[in-house]
C-alpha cells in the first residue's frame, strides 16, 4: 500500500545491495526461517523418520531446558511451504502428538543492509550454509524488539551502533566459536518483535557468551526494548534441499 499522497509506482521492497565497482545491485529473493517449538518429544527417532520422508529444508533441535523438547527449523524461498508442506506434516504422526509452544514460535526473512557484494550469498546461501553446517549444532535462537529511541538517532548514529554489534559477531566468527542468522520479522511476529536471532556454533558456551558481550552494547544496554524467550538446542538432523 502507498503512502497518502505518494507515488505508488516509486516504492521498491527488494533487497539492495552494491556491486565491487559500488553500483547499486537489487534483488527480490529472501529465505523465510520458522522456528516451531514443542513438548511431549519422548522420542525424536520418528520425527526423524517422517521429515526424512518429507520434502522439507529442516533442522530438528533437541532442547536443552526440556526434557522431552524440540523444535523444528524450516526454510524456504516461498512462504506457502510453511502451509503446503510443513502443516500437512506437523498434522500427521508422530508431529500430531507433540504439544505446542507458541511462546517459542518465531518467524523471520533474510534481508540485506545495502552493502553486500553477493545479494544470493548473503541473502539465501550463507544462512542455509550455516543453519545445515553439522559442525555447529548447537543453536541459540531468539526475538528482539528494539525501543522508540533507536528510531530516533540519525542515520549516522545508528550506523554507529550497528557496527558494534557487527564487529562482535565478526571476532566471534573469525575465531570459528559463533556465527549469526539474522531474520527480519516486522509484522510477522505474534509480539511485534522487529528481529529474530540465531546463533550457531560447534559449542554452547561461546553463543552464551556472544549474548553476554552484546549486553554490554550501546544498542542493547540503552535502546533494546526486549530480548527473547530463547530457545536453546542442539541438532539432531539437518537436511537443506
Amino acid at each position: 500500500m502507498a503512502d497518502e499522497g505518494g507515488d505508488e509506482s516509486a516504492i521498491d521492497v527488494r533487497e539492495r545491495g552494491r556491486d565491487a565497482d559500488g553500483r547499486p545491485i537489487r534483488s527480490d529473493r529472501r529465505l523465510f526461517m520458522q522456528l516451531l517449538a514443542f513438548g511431549n518429544a519422548h522420542d525424536t527417532a520418528p520425527l526423524v523418520e517422517a521429515l526424512e520422508r518429507s520434502t522439507l529444508s529442516a533442522v530438528l533441535y533437541e532442547d536443552i531446558n526440556d526434557p522431552t523438547g524440540i523444535a523444528l527449523l524450516t526454510f524456504s524461498e516461498e512462504p506457502d511451504a510453511f502451509l503446503t508442506d510443513l502443516r500437512p506434516l506437523l498434522r500427521s504422526e508422530p508431529f500430531a502428538r507433540l504439544a505446542p509452544k507458541p511462546d517459542l514460535t518465531m518467524l523471520g526473512r533474510t534481508y540485506s543492509i545495502g552493502y553486500e557484494s553477493d545479494l544470493d550469498e548473503a541473502l539465501i546461501d550463507r544462512p542455509r550454509r550455516r543453519v545445515c553446517d553439522s559442525a555447529l549444532p548447537w543453536a541459540i535462537w531468539y526475538p528482539l524488539r528494539r525501543s522508540g529511541s533507536f528510531a530516533r538517532l540519525s542515520a549516522k548514529e545508528q550506523e554507529v551502533l550497528l557496527l558494534e554489534h557487527a564487529g562482535i559477531g565478526r571476532a566471534f566468527g573469525r575465531a570459528d566459536l559463533a556465527y549469526d542468522v539474522r531474520l527480519a520479522c516486522h509484522g510477522l511476529d505474534r509480539d511485534d518483535n522487529d528481529f529474530v536471532i540465531g546463533l550457531l556454533g560447534k559449542d554452547l558456551h561461546p553463543l552464551s557468551a556472544v549474548v553476554q558481550r552484546m549486553r554490554k552494547t550501546k544498542q542493547t544496554s540503552l535502546h533494546m526494548d526486549r530480548l527473547g524467550p530463547f530457545f536453546i538446542g542442539k541438532a539432531v538432523w539437518q537436511r537443506c534441499r
